[in-house]
């Protein structure tokens, strides 16, 4: 696929890389054209940088991963409000979260619903907010199980075309209903940096429990 990532930071270079090694080829624009040419150099063969409005021309499908407090310029440079997003997958991994406390920037609704109101005709998919950039590089070690990956969203082939993708990170996808959920897994994110804050391991804070058979 053509992955299109909207985004120049650690998240957008590591993803890029980790897919870039499945066998995609990568799209990276951002509001500065010359750190998107650095960050395609980063990830090396397959990944090209363009220019933010051209990202979503070029992509078969976009990936979110902005800092919130630049998501809606970004947005705009991209032209989402415009419907040049209209019938794509797009993927958010932002966190609208204060990151020393955990606390939500939202007082209602999540950034997933938000990114859905503004790009038309999107098929906007809550996903890959939850792991750091640098860890979907690094090797799972030996007997440990794959990582999984909650996400959320209305459209059956975006949920299926962000599962793949995840498969491709060597991680497994748990769809848990649709957009509307996406303010719950954003809570999760904030409960992880608060039990970090607090100087716990958030593995610790969660109860190993079996699926049913």
């Amino acid at each position: 696929m053509r992955i299109g990532i909207l985004g120049t930071g650690t998240m957008a270079s590591a993803l890029g890389r980790a897919w870039a090694r499945a066998g995609h080829r990568l799209v990276i624009a951002g509001r500065s054209t010359s750190r998107a040419a650095l960050t395609a150099n980063m990830i090396g063969d397959g990944a090209v940088a363009v220019a933010v409005s051209d990202l979503a021309a070029q992509s078969d499908a976009i990936v979110i991963a902005v800092a919130w407090e630049g998501l809606d310029e970004a947005l705009a440079c991209a032209q989402a409000s415009h419907g040049a997003f209209a019938g794509k997958t797009v993927i958010d991994c932002t966190n609208a979260l204060d990151f020393t406390t955990g606390a939500l920037l939202l007082p209602r609704g999540s950034a997933a619903q938000h990114i859905s109101d503004i790009a038309t005709g999107a098929h906007v998919i809550k996903a890959l907010h939850m792991f750091a950039g640098q860890s979907w590089l690094d090797p799972r070690p030996t007997g440990v199980a794959p990582r999984t990956v909650a996400i959320c969203g209305d459209d059956q082939r975006s949920l299926d075309t962000t599962s793949a993708l995840i498969r491709d990170l060597g991680a497994s996808a748990a769809v848990i209903g649709g957009l509307d959920h996406a303010r719950q897994l954003e809570d999760v994110a904030g409960f992880v940096v608060s039990v970090v804050a607090a100087g716990h391991n958030p593995v610790t804070a969660v109860p190993s429990v079996q699926p049913a058979a």
